[in-house]
């Protein structure tokens, strides 16, 4: 569920591809002149090792308790008009998204200022575990 005239803020975990259009669209708002999204994506290298695909795992209450906690935090801070925060659960390929992180307000700076600072307490408070899969066949829980 996406946000709408009503919603402003919207937090969901996926079990499948992130499409980012529909974020978009959703941070529609006749008053916000900045629209700003953010996706993380799985990268082939991680210093001198080579990615297979991630694995996502999460404790699905706390995790959405949590996401809501921060999304509603960053949208009062910042007056923002929409807050989308989508991450996926299972496997994440090569080039696909894990998280996206979307916002729109009256101006730039409020967006550019609240997704990192958003991305950076997930990362720390959220029950969300990253599982690296190599490809040389090794696997590896990598924790912030």
């Amino acid at each position: 569920m996406l946000p709408n005239a009503e919603t402003r803020v919207v937090v969901e975990l996926v079990d499948g591809p992130i499409e980012s259009g529909p974020i978009l669209e959703s941070l529609s708002d006749l008053d916000a002149g900045a629209h700003s999204l953010f996706l993380g994506k799985t990268r082939r290298r991680t210093a001198d090792k080579e990615t297979d695909h991630l694995v996502y795992d999460a404790y699905r209450p706390m995790a959405l308790a949590e996401l809501r906690r921060l999304a509603d935090a960053a949208a009062d801070r910042w007056q923002l008009k929409r807050v989308v925060v989508i991450h996926r659960l299972g496997r994440v390929d090569l080039g696909e998204a894990s998280i996206a992180i979307a916002a729109s307000s009256g101006h730039r700076r409020e967006v550019f200022e609240a997704i990192p600072w958003l991305l950076d307490e997930i990362k720390s408070d959220v029950p969300i575990w990253k599982q690296e899969h190599w490809s040389d066949g090794l696997t590896e829980w990598v924790h912030p």
